[in-house]
């Protein structure tokens, strides 16, 4: 049990930092409610794993040098291929295999194809609900299929057009694919689109630029009279 319970530990503190560029140790503990000495030890083992590393001290507010950790490519390619099953080789592999023999352009139509049909799979699920629902909905369903995803309203003003959400994926569950095939994202993109009709649906965040996570802003239409 106790293992089972330090796995827990380390896979939180693995995906805090996902979320978060850099944190202390005790920022770590406190987020965690675990001491700092625990929480020191699991990042010491972290460390050993080759999963985190820690960067340029900082001073604290005693004056006391505090180390800021981050995520080191290893632990964070181990949490962006999250829920992809080991498949995600065997797939690039295919869409290889597939763009030799009928070419890229091919394989692109493909692969929209086949957002197409995840869209209509989603449209299916989220139903006619409200805006706001079928935000959290579609959240639970990329959760579902791998995605570290989440959503946060945004607080509208009097120039916005209407209710706004920022959607985000911390992680990318095809991140193999992506990055042999970057089209796919756009794919994604048109259908986030498709998904939400009476939406604009625009990238803020990109993975595949370098960036710690996949954004999207979704902000309904204004109703034209």
């Amino acid at each position: 049990m106790e293992t089972t319970h330090q796995s827990s530990t380390k896979q939180d503190i693995l995906e805090y930092l996902l979320k978060h560029p850099q944190a202390t140790a005790f920022e770590l503990a406190a987020t965690l409610d675990i001491s700092p000495q625990a929480i020191r030890r699991h990042l010491k083992d972290l460390e050993a794993e080759e999963l985190i590393y820690f960067s340029v001290s900082v001073q604290g507010g005693m004056g006391r040098p505090q180390h800021m950790y981050q995520l080191t490519r290893t632990g964070r390619d181990r949490l962006r291929r999250d829920g992809a099953d080991g498949y995600g080789q065997f797939a690039v592999s295919l869409l290889d295999t597939l763009a030799q023999t009928v070419g890229r352009d091919q394989v692109s139509s493909i692969l929209r194809k086949q957002w197409e049909r995840k869209a209509e799979e989603y449209r299916d699920r989220l139903g006619d609900a409200s805006l706001s629902q079928r935000v959290a909905t579609l959240v639970e369903l990329r959760k579902a299929e791998g995605y570290m995803a989440e959503c946060h309203p945004v607080e509208s003003s009097e120039s916005s057009q209407g209710d706004q959400f920022i959607l985000m994926e911390h992680n990318c569950a095809i991140s193999d694919v992506a990055e042999s095939f970057p089209s796919i994202c756009g794919h994604e993109l048109e259908m986030f689109a498709a998904v939400l009709p009476d939406c604009t649906v625009e990238r803020t965040h990109w993975i595949i630029n370098g960036e710690h996570r996949c954004g999207y802003l979704v902000q309904a239409r204004r109703n034209r009279l």
